[in-house]
């Protein structure tokens, strides 16, 4: 991500719409059509602000205990019609909760919790989100 890390700071990426619209630049150089777009903790201020200005240009939205979702409004979120698997770890006690209830709002969302795995879920629970994931995959149109 543009200036978290070790990346350096992209002027660009500053406000939530150059978050946006950096991650639609990517999208179009990637050629990529109606994706579905997977977005772990600090990648929410890019993918939220995309979430709900394009959201139908996703296919689906996979929240993994993103930052930012307390950004938006409840009344913003019901807007969004992309279908989302809100995933997370059951011992992400911190981030996991404030995002779930602010991203329960999403009208065609449902959740998977991860038992035994913190915020990187992925990683503590490999076999587990995979199987997830890809449940959600192939409900999909």
């Amino acid at each position: 991500i543009p200036g978290y890390g070790d990346s350096p700071p992209v002027e660009m990426v500053v406000t939530a719409h150059g978050r946006r619209t950096f991650l639609d630049h990517v999208l179009q150089e990637l050629g990529m059509q109606r994706p579905v777009l997977v977005s772990p903790s600090m990648s929410g201020r890019f993918a939220l602000p995309f979430l709900l200005a394009q959201g139908d240009r996703l296919a689906g939205f996979v929240p993994i205990a993103p930052v930012g979702t307390k950004d938006y409004t409840a009344e913003q979120y019901r807007g969004v019609q992309t279908p989302t698997l809100i995933l997370y770890g059951d011992h992400d006690t911190r981030l996991a909760p404030q995002a779930l209830q602010n991203l329960q709002h999403l009208p065609e969302h449902r959740v998977a919790v991860l038992p035994g795995a913190g915020h990187a879920c992925y990683l503590d629970k490999p076999e587990e989100f995979h199987r997830a994931l890809l449940g959600f995959l192939r409900q999909l149109k």
